[in-house]
């Protein structure tokens, strides 16, 4: 049993360990192997951004469950709202009989997303299902078939969201939905343009080409995150994402940003498209909203989400009373303890194995390399450092294309001896790794505390 700080456990104690190891062949006989797994252990409780294991073991939690816990787990008074509403209803269906908890929220929604307009909301189960139903009604109330996403994108794992997902997560699953077009997003480190302004010009034009090729007056709408999550924490030029915006403005297409990752407070603001000055249309959000319990929303303006008839929109379970009780405390706390302000510097490039460091506010990542002038993805490294690091008491997830980007996901309530300890485990796993042929440029790789980019 490890007693001490998630940060001075001994490095040689087992990982997994034989409970871990023992629920892992209980994991293999039952569950589907389609299923990912990043770490071989079983988390048994959390607390803020501490994960404590089925054998006893803590570590530091740089993951929150993929950004679903940006307030931190088991928020004692999300915990608490969320004891209080179950013991007075688990469910209703708001379709049967209507609750307060689903208005109150739906209200809340309304007043913290960008834009002084009249919006509706809509309340469902999971980032795919708010993907999934802002197609639909960007699809009905344009009366237009097709849907423009972006290359490198990922929208989630159902038919429609998995069609506007990247090519390489769908293979073999089609057919796939049809009308969708991709058009390319300026991932500036790997771009041959020379410079970031080239690129984002580069990458509007062919937006604005794609919109013309298929026909503006097919086109319902756009999809795009305002930082693209498991795509690598690709920070598009702001001039590109008011290029898009302005054209889909131009041709009566709606603009969706998907901010099922970068909400609530993850990227320095409210919400990530607030970087770059531009309203969506339609908003579809998730993970942080209820502290982890499934939840998620789609808001719109009022005109687009009113388009639909009752009867066209519909979930059994969305807007669950007792995750809108945990979501109205969530919001709570996260604007009483201005998280926006909470935000970091991006990782100084302290090691040849990084490529590349990258975010907005809280949300960034490294992006490590074989070779920093061929920029040859590192993945087996990445894995490598990941798993250094989980010995060491420290959770962190990839994401990328190639599997080589390290990404910071941890709550925005970690406390900065937390932050400072978890990034000295990082900085070792980094030096461990390394240490097979690269050598180090710098003492330090970590990011500080920070007031949020404005």
């Amino acid at each position: 049993m490890v007693t001490g700080s998630p940060w001075e456990r001994d490095a040689m104690s087992a990982i997994p360990g034989p409970r871990s190891r023992e629920l892992m062949k209980l994991r293999k006989q039952y569950v589907a192997r389609g299923l990912d797994q990043q770490h071989p252990v079983f988390a048994a409780s959390t607390t803020g951004a501490t994960v404590t294991d089925v054998d006893g073991n803590r570590y530091i939690d740089f993951a929150g469950g993929i950004g679903a816990l940006n307030a931190g787990a088991n928020h004692p008074e999300v915990v608490e709202a969320v004891s209080e509403q179950a013991g007075r209803m688990l469910h209703a269906s708001f379709h049967v009989l209507m609750y307060e908890p689903y208005v109150r929220l739906a209200e809340r929604l309304c007043e913290i997303t960008p834009g002084a307009v009249d919006k509706k909301v809509m309340l469902i189960n999971s980032g795919a299902e708010a993907v999934e139903n802002a197609v639909k009604i960007a699809r009905y109330a344009t009366g237009r078939p097709a849907v423009i996403t972006f290359e490198n994108a990922f929208h989630g794992r159902t038919l429609v969201a998995l069609s506007l997902t990247s090519r390489a997560r769908s293979e073999g699953f089609g057919p796939l939905a049809p009308e969708v077009y991709r058009s390319p997003f300026p991932y500036v480190y790997r771009s041959s343009s020379g410079s970031e302004a080239k690129t984002a010009a580069s990458c509007v034009q062919a937006f604005r080409r794609l919109v013309d090729k298929v026909g503006a007056d097919r086109v319902a709408a756009t999809i795009m995150e305002p930082v693209q999550g498991e795509g690598g924490f690709v920070v598009p030029p702001a001039a590109f994402v008011q290029g898009v915006s302005a054209y889909c403005r131009t041709r009566n297409i709606l603009f969706i940003a998907d901010e099922i990752q970068t909400g609530f407070y993850r990227t320095g603001r409210r919400f990530g498209i607030e970087h770059f000055d531009v309203v969506p249309d339609l908003m579809a959000v998730a993970k942080s909203i209820a502290d982890g319990l499934p939840l998620s929303a789609v808001i719109g303006r009022r005109d687009v989400m009113d388009a639909i008839p009752p009867g066209g929109l519909g979930t059994t379970y969305g807007g669950n009373p007792v995750a809108c009780a945990a979501a109205l405390k969530v919001i709570e706390i996260l604007e009483r303890e201005d998280y926006g302000a909470r935000a970091f510097k991006a990782w100084q490039a302290s090691w040849e194995l990084i490529g590349d460091v990258r975010g907005l506010g809280a949300m960034v990542a490294m992006e490590l390399v074989t070779d920093r002038q061929t920029k040859t993805p590192a993945a087996d490294a990445t894995s490598a450092v990941i798993a250094e690091a989980l010995r060491a008491g420290l959770v962190l997830v990839k994401a990328g294309a190639h599997k080589n980007v390290v990404r910071f996901l941890g709550p925005l309530s970690i406390t900065d001896d937390e932050l400072e300890q978890g990034l000295k485990v990082l900085e070792r796993a980094l030096g461990t790794v390394s240490s097979a042929g690269a050598s180090p440029v710098s003492r330090h790789a970590r990011p500080a505390r920070t007031r949020a980019r404005s």
